[in-house]
């Protein structure tokens, strides 16, 4: 558990918590492995938890329209995906898919997460409010582009 506390500690969502509250963080987390290839969760399903990659690679690929498969990120040790889920477990945006063998990842699910922030108003406040600059941040940068659009 140390060492996923010493992971969550250099996690911009978590940024603000103690390590004891980040052991009840970590508490909450599931360790998962992955195979290369295996798909972690598919575009359009529904969320239901975020995901912290402790060890490994990970691809995030978008389907588009045309049915087009597209790689559009790696992310490895102390990223997160799935955030979003936390908030609204709504549609995935992309599929995720592992890249290496062996790659280990924490999820927190939606549930656990809610009842941890009302168990603890003060992780649940600054959970909320990173969560919030992650979001407001996202929503700036793609405003910034003018071939985005919403």
């Amino acid at each position: 558990m140390e060492q996923l506390i010493d992971i969550l500690s250099t996690v911009e969502l978590f940024s603000g918590l103690n390590r004891e509250q980040l052991g009840r963080i970590a508490a909450i987390s599931r360790q998962e492995t992955f195979k290369t290839d295996d798909t972690i969760f598919r575009q359009g399903s529904q969320g239901d938890r975020l995901y912290l990659v402790a060890e490994g690679q990970v691809e995030i690929r978008f389907n588009d329209s045309q049915g087009g498969d597209h790689a559009v990120l790696y992310l490895g040790t102390g990223q997160l995906f799935g955030e979003m889920a936390l908030l609204d477990r709504g549609a995935r945006s992309a599929s995720v898919v592992a890249v290496q063998d062996g790659t280990v990842v924490y999820s927190i699910t939606s549930a656990d997460f809610m009842a941890l922030c009302e168990a603890d108003t003060a992780i649940g406040f600054v959970m909320m409010r990173n969560l919030a600059l992650d979001l407001s941040f996202k929503l700036r940068h793609k405003n910034l582009d003018p071939s985005t659009s919403f």
